[in-house]
């Protein structure tokens, strides 16, 4: 899972795999090394790519995760829909900051749009703070009306309303022992 050359985890690995299960499971590809980063993000495609970097922090991601899986269930919605777990994908999460984001303070969770490897959009922590995925979710679809084209939604209604929102307290997640 993890090689030597890898930063470890922060936290236990079994422990946040809910908040990464959330979104993959709404159709998020998850980019774990800074080789998977620039595969996806470094290509002049005119494609855009929804970034979410997801976190274990209770208030924030907590609404962060439901609002943008809401949100890509909108008509319209970014080319690839992809995450970043800070404090777990550490490597690609730093490379992701230095090397796409390096005129935002390092944030997360944050949600941003980026094509041709430029930001186009971006929604940083202090934007999801206190705020209820609802407002977070119409943030992002105006977003998408303005930048995205590709038909949505990511999943079946049917299938989306199956999905179950992790709702833990992240100063009670266990930090990693390896």
């Amino acid at each position: 899972m993890f090689n030597i050359q890898q930063q470890p985890p922060i936290y236990n690995p079994e422990a946040v795999q809910p908040m990464r299960d959330e979104l993959t499971y709404c159709g998020f590809e998850e980019l774990t090394t800074p080789e998977k980063v620039d595969e996806v993000l470094s290509t002049k495609n005119d494609e855009t790519v929804l970034v979410m970097i997801n976190s274990v922090c209770g208030c924030a991601a907590g609404s962060a995760r439901p609002g943008v899986t809401q949100a890509v269930q909108h008509e319209v919605i970014p080319d690839r829909i992809t995450t970043i777990f800070a404090g777990q994908d550490r490597d690609a999460a730093a490379h992701f900051r230095q090397t796409y984001l390096s005129q935002y303070p390092p944030s997360s969770p944050s949600i941003a749009i980026i094509k041709n490897g430029e930001v186009l959009f971006m929604m940083p922590r202090h934007h999801i703070e206190g705020r209820y995925p609802d407002e977070i979710a119409g943030d992002l679809i105006q977003a998408f009306d303005t930048y995205t084209k590709k038909k949505g939604p990511s999943i079946s209604e049917e299938k989306y309303k199956k999905l179950v929102h992790a709702i833990e307290c992240g100063s009670k997640i266990p930090l990693n022992e390896a």
